[in-house]
């Protein structure tokens, strides 16, 4: 609007200029007083020029007239390039959604619409095609005010339906393909990672692994095909070992896309095969003996069933909860990456002394030790517990717990000092304790315990 009462303006004033300037020329011309007329036409065209140089200033640069909230450049926050002013940080939320739509032209569009008319805007989105229809993945930034009801209500009205949707956190910023990537690279390091990769690359889920059944016969894989199963809420993959694993998110139903997704990672882990991360510490006990701890795989098994064998029935009671009839395949089980982790302690001359178990419990994670009778009481158990707590925060694990008898006073002593919030419960005439973990707080307070599975995979 301000360009074309300027071009009116200066129109104006050229026509003006133009007439000014024949008159002058004819009184110049046929006039007596044309000096004294020719000066007052410069003097008149000197006044016009300034008075367009005005116009355009006042009229090209000045804010609008309206309440924007503008502010001089000197009073805006300034932002460094990893933060945002505090006023985008305090009125924005990230949102997780899911909706379904007609596979059909415009239908996204309607959608996007619908989401733009509240203020929110669409950071990333994700097609999970299904026939007729789609699944949509978005991660919106929305106003904060703005509830999460509003945002399905309006996505309803636009076309939307079976639609969910959680808050989100600076982390979901990661864009698919590198989530991917990640995801893919730390289970070629890791044989114990693909559980732990399933539940990120899925979201919350509930993850189970069931061993092949001796002899090869397979009860696990009754009725699993090797390119796997799908059925709405629950997905199961053949395991490169030959068991089963199970996949069960019974809030959403898993779409074609994410079963394809998970069915690389779990054929990618089984070409690459056993492998577990190598390296070691040692470390100086209190009395002044030296011990390694390490990363433990089925490997170990002979010096595992050794360490049985030396350890008394009480230990070995306490540990397991009665007599242990079958070690030989319980062992085998535990010291499977695929079914978690497990450090051992060893001593100078190679001789296993000590395990300690973290192990994926479905969506739960369960720390179980085992220490030699005439190493107990040296400080080991709570050197691996600490260890174990730290590798299951790194693995994102929001608690841990420990399955034990009020009589082993260790093993609760051991747990206490992590310095953790705990919850106890009985269950069955056993004491259950659940340790709480805060990420930094656990760092930092079982940090001297904390296995650097860097020094391992160098």
């Amino acid at each position: 609007m301000h360009h074309w009462r300027r071009d009116v303006v200066e129109l104006a004033a050229l026509f003006t200029a133009v007439a000014v300037a024949d008159g002058v020329a004819n009184l110049v011309g046929h006039g007596p007083d044309g000096p004294a007329l020719l000066a007052v036409s410069a003097a008149l065209l000197v006044a016009t020029a300034g008075f367009h140089t005005w116009w355009a200033r006042r009229h090209g640069h000045a804010p609008p007239t309206g309440d924007t909230d503008a502010r001089p450049r000197s009073e805006e926050p300034q932002a460094g390039p990893s933060e945002l002013p505090s006023q985008v940080t305090e009125e924005s939320a990230l949102w997780r959604m899911r909706t379904t739509v007609k596979d059909a032209p415009g239908a996204l569009a309607a959608l996007c619409a619908a989401l733009a008319g509240h203020r929110v805007d669409i950071l990333s989105l994700q097609t999970h095609p299904l026939g007729e229809e789609t699944v949509d993945e978005f991660l919106l930034r929305a106003p904060g005010a703005l509830a999460a009801g509003e945002i399905t209500r309006a996505v309803a009205v636009a076309g939307g339906s079976s639609t969910w949707i959680e808050r989100a956190d600076a982390h979901d910023l990661v864009d698919a393909p590198t989530r991917v990537l990640g995801l893919a690279t730390r289970t070629a390091l890791d044989a114990a990672e693909l559980p732990l990769a399933l539940r990120q690359l899925l979201g919350r889920c509930t993850i189970r692994s069931l061993p092949a059944a001796p002899g090869g016969s397979g009860r696990g894989q009754e009725g699993v095909p090797v390119e796997g199963v799908l059925e709405d809420t629950v997905m199961r993959l053949r395991a490169p070992e030959g068991g089963v694993i199970t996949v069960e998110r019974p809030y959403l139903p898993f779409t074609p896309t994410e079963f394809a997704r998970a069915r690389a990672l779990v054929e990618l882990d089984a070409r690459l095969g056993p492998r577990v991360p190598r390296g070691q510490d040692v470390l100086t006990l209190p009395e002044g003996n030296a011990i390694t701890v390490r990363r433990a795989d089925p490997g170990d098994l002979a010096a595992a069933k050794a360490m049985h064998d030396r350890c008394s029935s009480r230990t070995l009671g306490m540990r397991y909860h009665g007599p242990v009839g079958d070690a030989d395949r319980y062992l085998r089980h535990l010291l499977s990456p695929r079914f978690g982790r497990t450090l051992a302690v060893q001593t100078p001359s190679g001789r296993v002394v000590g395990l300690g178990h973290l192990l994926w419990d479905g969506d739960e994670t369960e720390v179980a030790l085992l220490i030699e009778d005439q190493w107990q009481r040296r400080g080991i158990g709570a050197e691996l517990l600490g260890r174990l707590v730290a590798m299951a925060v790194e693995a994102g694990c929001e608690s841990v717990y420990a399955v034990t008898q009020a009589s082993n006073t260790g093993m609760v002593a051991a747990m206490r000092g992590l310095g953790l919030p705990l919850d106890y419960q009985i269950e069955e005439g056993t004491l259950v304790i659940t340790a709480r973990l805060d990420g930094a707080a656990t760092r930092a307070r079982a940090g001297s315990g904390r296995y650097d599975e860097r020094v391992a995979r160098d």
